[in-house]
């Protein structure tokens, strides 16, 4: 990445969210270190003004854009307040009354297992393969008849690999049509790996053989960095969006959040510039882990993941008391890492590089 292209998309040290006198390097929770785009934010000022009326509750200018962007129709289109929030529906949906089970890969998003406590579901874990990817293979042999959803997160949180689109192909065709495919792709924007699956492609070229049983998740909170707003969005079959409507709370999606994604999507030449800084990052991160001596899989998203076991706890309380704030896992496995600007990076690598390794 050139470096005028770094400093162009810097963060200004004054708005960095680390920023305050013993505050430590935030690169634990996937956020980008870069505040709203100019445009974005004019956005939002100007729809700060009218806080005195609600909402769109439907959001039907933005269902609009969407649809449009990506040659569905608008009826596909669902949108909530984060992708999570559009997990949950999506659960309560499928098991109603708490019936039936979700299955997923673990490690991956830690907030599965909420979604599926809070709707009274059952869940099954399938384990990753050694690539650190969602194992589709162990993931199939995973659901029972009583599985009604299953998600594949990719690329996957927290280890960062993405599942190829040969192999979601394959899962797609081998799931029952009775089971809803959530792909989850929140991390899509940074994905530069071309057998990657591209979870909309994939779901519309099923959709065209007559599977209604494949949906996909996106959302503003990563990439476009509108993750204090509140807003993802879900692309489905008419009738799997319109039971995640039905199942929304009244204006969920504020008028803030409306206003900043629909100038998000004006915005393409600059998220792109943005994201090619972040994948440049980590293409320089995980170099240098690497040459210090630690296993870092090939992410596709803006994070590296280090399976740590056993030392994870220990990693992330090192990296603190250095001043840089990574997230260590329940279980001790593994350390996730985000990626900030160059200079919160290079501070990350400084704590990494002195971690005892005895």
């Amino acid at each position: 990445m050139p470096a005028s292209a770094q400093a162009r998309f810097a963060p200004p040290s004054h708005d960095a969210p680390n920023a305050g006198a013993g505050e430590p390097i935030a690169l634990a929770s996937n956020e980008s270190p870069f505040g709203p785009l100019p445009s974005v934010a004019q956005a939002i000022a100007r729809a700060a003004t009218r806080v005195n009326r609600y909402p769109d509750m439907g959001s039907a200018e933005l269902a609009g854009r969407l649809a449009l962007r990506y040659g569905v129709a608008a009826e596909q289109i669902a949108l909530g307040a984060g992708s999570a929030a559009l997990c949950l529906q999506l659960v309560r949906a499928a098991c109603p009354r708490g019936d039936g089970e979700i299955a997923f890969s673990w490690r991956s998003f830690e907030a599965y297992p909420l979604f599926a406590a809070i709707a009274g579901a059952g869940q099954r874990r399938a384990p990753l393969g050694a690539d650190h990817a969602p194992d589709l293979g162990a993931l199939l042999a995973a659901l029972s008849p009583a599985t009604r959803l299953v998600f594949v997160c990719t690329p996957n949180n927290p280890t960062g690999v993405a599942v190829r689109a040969a192999d979601l192909d394959a899962f797609v065709e081998a799931v029952p049509p009775g089971v809803l495919i959530v792909l989850d792709e929140a991390y899509r924007e940074f994905v530069d790996d071309d057998t990657a699956a591209d979870a909309v492609a994939t779901a519309r070229r099923w959709w065209s053989r007559g599977r209604d049983n494949v949906a996909v998740l996106r959302t503003f909170s990563k990439a476009y960095g509108l993750a204090g707003l509140r807003i993802g969005y879900l692309i489905a079959p008419p009738a799997v969006a319109d039971a995640v409507r039905r199942g929304a709370p009244p204006y969920d999606v504020s008028a803030l959040a409306q206003a900043a994604a629909l100038a998000s999507l004006d915005a393409d030449r600059e998220l792109a510039e943005r994201c090619g800084v972040i994948t440049h990052e980590r293409r320089r991160v995980r170099e240098a882990l690497i040459e210090a001596g630690f296993d870092v899989p090939a992410s596709q998203a803006n994070f590296l993941w280090l399976p740590l076991a056993g030392r994870a706890t220990r990693f992330a309380e090192h990296c603190l008391r250095r001043g840089v704030l990574v997230k260590a896992f329940a279980e001790d496995d593994g350390v996730r890492v985000t990626m900030g600007s160059a200079r919160e990076n290079d501070a990350f690598l400084a704590a990494a590089a002195d971690f005892p390794r005895g």
